[in-house]
């Protein structure tokens, strides 16, 4: 029979970001992006299914046949943390374990500059962290998180799906909360939370109108807020929350949003020239006046153009990150123009520089 210490020792030990296990295939791991398959016989329906029992609670497991899946965090010995999603797929049990890495990376590894490390000692406003799924969103926020726990004297809320960063206490107080152990959803915690007297929160994710509302709302009456978004620019970001509300809110929803905002950090994950490890490709948008506007005027098309120039603000577009780290010797050529919005600029500039 399989173990499931085995398969998660493996994981661990070859850095991997992902294991995977699905009925039909052997256990696969994810490898700085890659799937490699490991030398074990082809899952059965009765190998997932004990490998599932291993690992979750009767209570999860009923949830499982309730809803179809479920997500938690779990604990491997002392050796690592992963968040694990179970999910039903033809009748059949399929599991994905994500492995968080052991320590908090600093601003310098994940590659954040001075300019978004001094937006944490705000007293109020929204930052936005975006990306598609397994693009750092999470390590991202831990590490402001963090830093804001380590730097101020504040209390600090967290409402994550599930938890996957254990913080202490610091130089402030952090509460941390899981949804379905101990609260139902993100709205009712972040409306709840208010009563808690905190000065900054964290939502794990912002999946629905009544969560979105209560951030701005949050962020508006004196809380620094931070949350995710599964966007892939700010402009995108911008019109997906202006979007999410009706027709007869969005004037009034541009107008919060425009006051309220104060950084857009959109990132992904690009393998390094030397085939070993990922390095995170950032677009960052910092509020400015003309920002402001530009959101209030639902002219959110002219963001990039405002990200090009602004660059004395601490901004950058996700292609001038990407160039950056090809000139670096951070990435290869391939990738930078396979990566970049405007591939063919892209090409050009790296041709004029071979």
């Amino acid at each position: 029979m399989l173990d499931i210490g085995e398969l998660l020792q493996l994981c661990v030990k070859h850095n991997s970001s992902d294991l995977h296990l699905t009925v039909g295939k052997p256990p696969t791991l994810r490898i700085d992006g890659a799937l490699m398959t490991l030398n074990y016989d082809l899952l059965s329906h009765e190998d997932t299914e004990a490998l599932m029992k291993s690992i979750t609670s009767t209570e999860n497991q009923q949830r499982v046949q309730e809803v179809g899946g479920v997500d938690f965090g779990f604990a491997f010995e002392k050796i690592a943390r992963f968040r694990v999603s179970i999910y039903k797929q033809k009748g059949h049990y399929g599991m994905t374990l994500r492995l968080i890495p052991a320590h908090l990376l600093s601003f310098e590894e994940i590659g954040l500059t001075q300019v978004v490390r001094d937006l944490l000692y705000h007293p109020r406003g929204l930052i936005l962290v975006t990306g598609p799924t397994g693009s750092g969103k999470t390590t991202t926020l831990a590490t402001m998180t963090d830093f804001i726990n380590t730097e101020r004297d504040c209390h600090i809320i967290t409402i994550e799906d599930p938890i996957e960063y254990y913080h202490t206490h610091k130089k402030g107080i952090i509460t941390q909360r899981e949804l379905g152990v101990d609260v139902p959803s993100f709205s009712e915690a972040l409306i709840k939370g208010l009563r808690q007297n905190p000065d900054v929160i964290l939502v794990g994710e912002m999946r629905d109108l009544e969560t979105i509302e209560a951030a701005i709302l949050a962020a508006e009456t004196g809380h620094l807020v931070m949350a995710t978004l599964h966007t892939t620019s700010a402009a995108r970001t911008v019109d997906r929350i202006i979007d999410v509300f009706p027709p007869n809110q969005q004037e009034q929803i541009r107008t919060q949003l425009s006051t309220s905002i104060l950084a857009i950090i959109s990132q992904q994950l690009i393998v390094k020239a030397s085939g070993r490890g990922r390095a995170a490709v950032f677009e960052i948008m910092i509020s400015t006046p003309s920002i402001q506007n530009l959101i209030r005027e639902k002219k959110t098309y002219r963001i990039t153009s405002d990200l090009q120039t602004g660059a004395k603000f601490g901004m950058k577009t996700f292609d001038s990150s990407l160039f950056e780290l090809y000139t670096n010797g951070v990435i290869r050529p391939e990738d930078a123009i396979a990566k970049a919005f405007d591939p063919d600029q892209m090409k050009a500039k790296i041709g004029g520089r071979r």
